[in-house]
């Protein structure tokens, strides 16, 4: 029987690892920004990314958390007890992901089930924004409650509980691979469907077609690592729990390459299913592609419905599997994303698991009802853009920093080619993870944080401060809270 924060198997960890990766933004996310930058050309960019940021920077994570066996924080005090604070603030605001996350899944749930009678009506966007979210653009939207987005995040709470407060491999390891295979499947059959749409070539045309002018673009190749960053949940201490959990045979070099290239499938063939279906409702519509492409929730709430109102029987096919489809997604991600604040507390307060998940997901569904109002589409943006344009991309910086120079990632080399079937670890990735790396993420760092700055409204600067208060607050709180487990000063280093 595995111990509680153990995988029981390498098959649990993978998947696991790929239903983290594989979530909403592959599905909303990637085919919008394939599209726009350079469709078919974009490819370049991407390859080099993987090859060059995602996998490297992989396996130092899963280098490092395999090493300590430990929560985040517990091994960041034991590289440099300075850096404690940056153990909390990762776990932190990958927290506070989830939270949201929990609005746009019960959104989803919704849509789920108007998706048998396409009960959004004649109207998708007027429905989404007017009669379901009941937004408003004032700040006392705030005071406005909307109870059917409550239970709907609600149920997905109790979802998440169910699954997470169990020992690992009896829930969040058993429940992987059932929702990650089914994940697959499901999207196979949506693309399928697609491609035999009429019109479906038109869409794909647009996607595939080339722009080989934007590789000299700067802005086509930051795209492309962003992408991955976020993709591959690099940096977010969610692969550093994960691999914290494997047993001790496990060949972490050639799971990366596997993780890897199961996400990149995963988003590419959902970029097929979204473009031929888009090409189909520009047929129909006679409306040219790119005024129909958008990203986030229009996509998934307002375009995707419009061509189901059109789309006659198979509608009813490809309209629950396709809401089924972003729920699982959705679901994969935020299970994801609360081990590694809950293994934390584990590590230092010596709470079991159970106690930490039920704490934890009562305490977020409480909070999360800020985006049960009528303004909490709004919150839901300004947090979003904050935490992973600005909060997670710095804290990335510094763990590649502590990581690869502090810790010495050349430390890791002998013991991980050593259980390598596949490529073996040389100069070459600690040319990477030392100085490609840091530099590369730190461009994409700025470039977002003077976007955020030139665009941001009064009303999101406030939010943004809130965010950032509650953020570094709660890091705080946790660094320098007593800790009550006698283990937690006792790391054991693998190498």
């Amino acid at each position: 029987m595995a111990d509680k924060n153990e995988w029981g198997s390498n098959l649990s960890f993978i998947l696991a690892m790929i239903g983290s990766a594989v979530g909403l933004g592959n599905i909303w996310r990637y085919p919008y920004v394939l599209y726009s930058n350079g469709g078919g050309a974009f490819y370049i960019p991407y390859i080099v990314a993987i090859l060059l940021m995602g996998i490297p920077f992989l396996i130092l994570e899963y280098g490092v958390g395999y090493n300590f066996k430990s929560s985040f924080p517990k091994a960041i005090r034991k590289i440099h007890s300075n850096w404690e604070f940056l153990g909390w603030l990762l776990p932190v605001a990958v927290f506070m992901i989830m939270i949201y996350y929990s609005a746009i899944l019960g959104w989803d749930g919704i849509y789920m089930i108007l998706s048998f009678t396409k009960g959004w009506g004649a109207n998708p966007d007027t429905f989404f924004a007017t009669t379901l979210l009941q937004s408003s653009d004032s700040i006392s939207g705030l005071l406005h409650f909307v109870p059917i987005i409550a239970v709907a995040m609600l149920v997905g709470w109790v979802i998440i509980w169910l699954i997470s407060h169990k020992d690992l491999e009896e829930g969040l390891g058993r429940v992987s691979k059932i929702l990650v295979p089914a994940l697959f499947v499901i999207m196979v059959i949506i693309v399928a469907v697609s491609l035999t749409l009429p019109g479906a070539s038109i869409g794909l045309a647009e996607l595939f077609n080339p722009d080989w002018s934007l590789l000299t673009h700067f802005e086509i190749w930051m795209a492309a690592f962003g992408q991955i960053i976020f993709s591959l949940s690099l940096g977010m201490s969610i692969a550093f729990t994960y691999a914290s959990y494997t047993r001790d045979n496990a060949d972490l070099i050639t799971n990366t390459i596997s993780i890897a290239l199961a996400n990149s499938l995963f988003e590419n063939f959902a970029a097929l299913g979204v473009f031929s279906i888009l090409g189909y409702m520009s047929m129909q519509s006679g409306t040219a592609v790119s005024e129909l492409v958008t990203q986030g929730t229009g996509l998934v709430f307002v375009a995707y419905p419009t061509v189901f109102n059109v789309l006659g029987q198979w509608a009813y096919v490809l309209g629950p599997l396709f809401f089924l489809t972003v729920y699982l997604a959705g679901l994969t991600s935020i299970l994801s994303t609360i081990e590694p604040l809950s293994f934390s507390i584990q590590n230092k307060f010596g709470y079991s698991r159970s106690k930490a998940m039920t704490i934890l997901i009562i305490f977020g569904a409480a909070v999360s009802m800020i985006y049960a109002t009528a303004y909490g589409g709004s919150v839901l943006g300004y947090v979003d853009t904050f935490i992973n344009q600005i909060a997670l991309l710095f804290g990335v910086i510094l763990e590649c920093i502590v990581f690869a120079w502090v810790f010495k990632a050349e430390k890791l080399i002998g013991f991980l080619n050593a259980r390598s079937k596949t490529i073996k670890l040389g100069k070459w990735w600690l040319a990477i993870v030392k100085y490609v790396l840091p530099i590369f993420i730190s461009i994409i760092w700025i470039g977002g944080l003077i976007d955020v700055l030139k665009t941001q409204t009064f009303d999101q600067s406030i939010f943004m401060v809130i965010v950032a208060v509650i953020l570094l607050v709660a890091t705080i709180v946790f660094t320098i809270l007593p800790a009550k487990n006698p283990d937690w000063e006792d790391v054991e280093e693998r190498v």
